[in-house]
Formats: C-alpha cells, sequence, structure tokens
C-alpha cells in the first residue's frame, strides 16, 4: 500500500468512495482521518478497545483509591437528620 495516501486527511467523498480500502489501511498502518471541516478518526475496534479504560462499579474503584485520598472530613453542619451510610452508630 502507499503510505503517503494513509497519511493525507481523506475527504468525505474519497472515504465514501474508497471505503474498503480505508479500512484495509486502518488496519495495517493505524488510524485514518476522513474530513476536513469536520474531522474524524477511522480505527480498527481492536485498537479502540484496548485503548478505552475499563469501567469498574464505582464501590471497587473508591476502595482501591480512598488511601490516596486521605481521611475526609464530614461536615457537621448538615441540614438533614438521614443516618450518613459507612458510619458506625456514636462515631460521628
Amino acid at each position: 500500500m502507499n503510505t503517503s495516501k494513509s497519511r493525507h486527511v481523506w475527504t468525505v467523498a474519497e472515504a465514501k468512495a474508497k471505503l474498503s480500502e480505508i479500512l484495509m489501511l486502518a488496519e495495517t498502518e493505524g488510524p485514518q482521518r476522513i474530513g476536513v471541516r469536520k474531522s474524524f478518526i477511522l480505527v480498527p475496534a481492536k485498537l479502540w478497545q484496548a485503548k478505552k479504560s475499563p469501567k469498574k462499579p464505582m464501590g471497587e474503584w473508591l476502595l482501591e483509591n480512598m488511601s490516596r485520598a486521605g481521611e475526609l472530613e464530614i461536615p457537621h453542619n448538615r441540614e438533614s437528620k438521614r443516618k450518613i451510610p459507612f458510619i458506625e452508630d456514636g462515631e460521628e
């Protein structure tokens, strides 16, 4: 394949006419840029999945990262009388 072709910005018209070529270039040579005024990047799904950060449940993330936050101070001037979760009775 012509490497210089894969390095330029494809116009939308070119992308429509040469979609299979652009897909093949994205797979073999890396992401392809489409559009001049509004730019889009075409990347293979495997590359996209590898770059995305895995999502964790909020509770798991908090447990892993709370040690970096240090002690959190809970304000005592709360208007609400509702019970604060994760605090034992009498700890406040």
